[in-house]
C-alpha cells in the first residue's frame, strides 16, 4: 500500500513537471544583424528630432556608434541594449543643459 502511494505522489509530481514545462515561454530567437541595424535607423531618425546642438542628441549618437560597434562585434543583443538607452536618452531628455550653460566639445585630437 506504501508502495503505491509513492508511484501515485511520484506520477502526480512528475505530471506537474511536465504542466510547467509545457507553460513555460518558450525560448526568445538571437537577434540578428538586419534587426540590429533596423532598430539603429529608427533610433537615429528620433534623434534626428533633436536640434544639432542638444545634449541628449549628443548622448544618443554616442549610444548608437557604440550599438553599431558592437553589432561589429557580433553582439547584437548588446546592439539592441544600446539602442534602446539611446531612445530613452531621446525620448526622456536625460541631458539638458540650464538656460546659459555650454559645453566645451573637445576634437579627438585635443
Amino acid at each position: 500500500m506504501i508502495l503505491l502511494s509513492l508511484c501515485l505522489v511520484a506520477v502526480s509530481i512528475l505530471n506537474g513537471v511536465e504542466a510547467r514545462a509545457a507553460d513555460a515561454d518558450p525560448p526568445q530567437a538571437e537577434p540578428t544583424l538586419a534587426e540590429c541595424e533596423s532598430a539603429v535607423a529608427q533610433a537615429r531618425t528620433l534623434a534626428a528630432t533633436l536640434p544639432a546642438d542638444h545634449l541628449s542628441r549628443r548622448f544618443a549618437e554616442r549610444y548608437l556608434h557604440q550599438a553599431m560597434i558592437e553589432a561589429g562585434n557580433g553582439e547584437f543583443d548588446e546592439c539592441l541594449e544600446w539602442t534602446e538607452r539611446a531612445v530613452v536618452e531621446v525620448k526622456e531628455l536625460l541631458h539638458t543643459l540650464r538656460p546659459g550653460e555650454t559645453v566645451k566639445i573637445l576634437r579627438a585630437d585635443q
